[in-house]
């Protein structure tokens, strides 16, 4: 389990920043399939459960496809607080809204993700969208030029958090990256593509198994 020692150092590190809230990573020691998220929204953070909101929507029917359940499953993501930053849409009055965690940010929770792949040694990682792709593998390629492409690699850890510097882990492990089940709500025309995905990620559990 992880330490709340270390959690704690984690949420002291991300304090100067525009973030809220925290929201565990949920599932098993021993999981299927670990997915790898970007950070809670509005919604995770309110009531703690990741992937919950309009893209958990997606997300659970997914795992449906897949013929999974959260109990079957290890969910976390790079940043386990909401980035937000305040705008006025519309003539309403201005409220937070989401974006994107900096990098910064991102190394405020290494420590984080690092002791979760450790703690449950998944046989796949999932990492889903550009932002959890950067963090686990260190570049930041077109997302429809490595979706759906299993690959048998060594993961970035933090290596030094003064720095914001990783090294890479001793050990390799199967990384499936999909799209993020949010970037369906703005391009439905993906849809297709992630259903394909997943189908290569089935395939990869029956070589796992």
């Amino acid at each position: 389990m992880l330490s709340e020692d270390l959690i704690k150092q984690c949420q002291k590190r991300i304090e100067p920043f525009d973030c809220e809230g925290f929201v565990y990573g949920k599932g098993p020691q021993h999981p299927a399939v670990m997915f790898v998220g970007e950070a809670p929204g509005e919604t995770e953070i309110n009531n703690g459960i990741p992937f919950s909101g309009r893209a958990g929507k997606h997300f659970n029917q997914y795992l449906k496809y897949l013929g999974l359940s959260r109990k079957d499953i290890y969910i976390t993501s790079a940043v386990r607080s909401r980035p937000y930053k305040w705008e006025k849409r519309r003539g309403k009055e201005a409220r937070k809204y989401n974006r994107t965690p900096n990098q910064k940010e991102i190394a405020a929770h290494a420590p984080i993700l690092d002791a979760e792949i450790k703690w449950t040694n998944p046989p796949i990682i999932v990492p889903m969208g550009r932002i959890a792709y950067w963090r686990l593998l260190g570049n930041s390629p077109r997302m429809d030029e490595v979706t759906g492409v299993p690959v048998e690699t060594a993961v970035r850890c933090l290596d030094d958090w003064e720095k914001n510097t990783y090294c890479f882990s001793t050990k390799t492990y199967a990384v499936l990256p999909i799209y993020h089940p949010a970037a369906v709500l703005y391009r439905r025309s993906l849809e297709t593509d992630v259903y394909k995905h997943l189908d290569e990620l089935k395939k990869l559990f029956a070589d796992k198994m």
